[in-house]
């Protein structure tokens, strides 16, 4: 493949060439590398070499005849789409590999697929439950995507009594070193027990509120995502989404998707105080 004559080390296509060409990014996430963001942060990385060249930028577009290599290893696109459910037990880390050493969740699905599946989302090292595996870039975009506002829901057991004001003030919202959290859903089951359901789900949001009252967490375990529950899947067993429930996902995805921009809309349209908006 040869190369633009220029600073950049984007490959040059042929016009037939043009017509069958996806972005690199694209590409990884298909090929199960990753999902597109991560696949950038792999490309930036100089992980990637596109016939043999090491490719950096984004504007990248590659084919199926390209040779791709991704930390030396050949890859190409999946053929089958695998959706899998895995109950992540304590202890596991959702990367692709981990400097500690520590046990990672999707070497928990080598032996049944052979297709390189990546995380939908994360769960920290002691949580337990639900994340989803995928190689279908599409799929793990939407619901990875803020806009998506999928339900999660959580089960939480702590160590002490939970005070009152914790679901309260986590429904209405509550800002801790400068980050807001709130919570669709706070309900307490027990005096040491409680259900929460988040939309958007920030980086360890639940553990950070509960530091905030100081009560210690003994267990926190994912229960459900949109429409698909955990039921009865032991730790670190998994099992293939069926095809109804990955519809339902990708239209639960849509559907508040869709919400979210006319509700944009509607908050940014100067409306007359005497005229109402129609439904």
């Amino acid at each position: 493949m040869k190369m633009k004559q220029n600073d950049s080390n984007l490959p040059v296509k042929s016009p037939e060439a043009e017509k069958e060409v996806i972005r690199l990014q694209v590409y990884l996430a298909h090929a199960g590398v990753a999902s597109r963001r991560a696949s950038e942060e792999v490309i930036a990385s100089g992980r990637v070499k596109v016939n043999g060249i090491v490719v950096t930028e984004m504007g990248a577009k590659v084919s199926v005849h390209d040779k791709i290599e991704v930390d030396g290893k050949l890859i190409g696109l999946e053929e089958n789409k695998r959706y899998i459910l895995l109950n992540k037990p304590e202890g596991c880390v959702c990367s692709s590999n981990d400097e500690k050493g520590r046990q990672i969740a999707g070497d928990l699905l080598k032996e049944k697929y052979s297709e390189r599946l990546y995380n939908v989302g994360r769960l920290d090292m002691f949580s337990r439950g639900i994340i989803f595996y995928t190689n279908d870039g599409d799929f793990a975009a939407k619901l990875s995507h803020p806009s998506s506002e999928i339900e999660k829901e959580y089960i939480v057991v702590s160590t002490q009594d939970i005070p009152d004001a914790l679901p309260e003030n986590f429904r209405k919202g509550i800002r801790i070193d400068n980050i807001f959290y709130r919570a669709k859903i706070v309900e307490k089951i027990n005096e040491r027990k409680c259900r929460i359901v988040l939309l958007e789900g920030k980086n360890r949001e639940i553990r950070n509120v509960f530091e905030y009252y100081n009560i210690p967490i003994r267990s926190l375990t994912r229960v459900r995502i949109g429409n698909v529950n955990l039921d009865q899947l032991p730790p670190g067993e998994s099992r293939e989404l069926s095809a109804s429930e990955v519809a339902s996902l990708l239209s639960l995805c849509s559907k508040n998707s869709s919400v979210g921009k006319f509700d944009k809309v509607v908050k940014g349209r100067k409306t007359p105080v005497n005229k109402k908006i129609k439904d």
